[in-house]
């Protein structure tokens, strides 16, 4: 089955029971960035030189043609538009993704939707897993990836990268005998690795550093909020 990196990325972080998201609260700039990198590994983006010591690298459309997919295709768009940091564009491009990618997973077979409410008076929407047998591929190319040392593709290696970005790489796979540090360790040096042409990986970590700026703010903000 042909999947997204955002549909994978979406599946890992579900609890398929509970049917529950880790990292929902950066849940735009996370879809953001996977169809960032999507982009990228096909060739439709890439990172511009900066044009001075103050400005920031901005992403732009490289001029293919627009994907077939239309969530591709509409991230794109906006890219072609006109060149922008990897922070504004996984914002820009990952409003209402989230939505969009556990509906498409639903009609594909792969997710349930249920309807309930919390503590009995809050309408509550969950999405447990209704076959989970594409997902144990991924994990097993995680695992193979992140535990047992192989090499990972560019897609694997994407997707690695995202997940290192939200602090999920250690919980998608068995560390069997490592340490989650470890495991962590191995996700960091897959991101940062030669496992694709420097204009794809410049690309992807230009994304995976807009989602962990998304996270050190959501966290920042939350402990704000606590204090």
């Amino acid at each position: 089955m042909e999947t997204l990196i955002a549909e994978d990325l979406a599946l890992l972080l579900l609890d398929d029971d509970k049917g529950t998201m880790a990292a929902s609260s950066v849940a735009r700039p996370l879809f953001g960035g996977a169809l960032l990198v999507e982009l990228a590994l096909s060739g439709a983006v890439e990172v511009a030189e900066k044009t001075g010591v103050w400005s920031s690298a901005k992403v732009r459309a490289t001029g293919t043609a627009a994907p077939s997919d239309p969530l591709l295709a509409a991230a794109l768009a906006t890219v072609a538009k006109q060149p922008r940091s990897a922070q504004d564009l996984t914002n820009r491009i990952g409003k209402g993704v989230r939505e969009q990618l556990l509906e498409r997973l639903v009609d594909r077979g792969l997710l349930e939707r249920r309807e309930g409410r919390f503590l009995g008076l809050f309408p509550h929407t969950t999405w447990p897993a209704a076959d989970a047998a594409h997902e144990r591929a991924v994990r097993q190319r995680l695992q193979d990836v992140l535990v047992t040392g192989v090499d990972p593709d560019p897609r694997t290696a994407g997707l690695v990268a995202l997940l290192a970005a939200v602090d999920q790489a250690h919980k998608v796979v068995d560390p069997d005998r490592l340490k989650a540090r470890q495991v962590k360790r191995r996700a960091k040096d897959v991101a940062e690795g030669a496992w694709a042409a420097d204009a794809v990986r410049d690309a992807v970590q230009a994304a995976q550093a807009a989602v962990t700026a998304a996270v050190v703010a959501s966290t920042a903000a939350t402990t704000a909020g606590g204090s």
